[in-house]
């Protein structure tokens, strides 16, 4: 995704997961779904995804990532903003992962 603008950068991750039919993602008005849960979104030239709260932490220490404006940090997750468009297949997939599975206890 290397030189792409952030809205084209957005599409062709859109399609890259979209063609994966194990991936039940689908795509809304506000963002990629899987499950009918947000999991990630564009926001102005960031990609904002919803990560397990240690893994959002590690990203922003490390400088990776930031805060999503107005991202909850909580014992589930936090929402973190993504500027640079090679992390964002990877920590899509993350957050993909995340929000998709089912809580520990409940059937998949």
């Amino acid at each position: 995704m290397t030189d792409a603008s952030p809205t084209v950068a957005f599409d062709l991750l859109t399609t890259r997961l979209l063609d994966d039919p194990d991936d039940d993602v689908v795509v809304t008005e506000k963002g990629l779904n899987v499950h009918g849960k947000l999991f990630a979104f564009l926001d102005g030239d960031a990609l904002v995804v919803d990560l397990p709260a240690a893994r959002a932490l590690d990203l922003v220490d490390r400088g990776i990532a930031s805060p999503a404006s107005g991202g909850v940090v909580d014992a589930r997750g936090s929402w973190v903003a993504i500027g640079d468009v090679e992390d964002w297949q990877e920590l899509a997939s993350e957050a993909h992962q995340f929000v998709g599975e089912p809580p520990v206890g409940r059937d998949s």
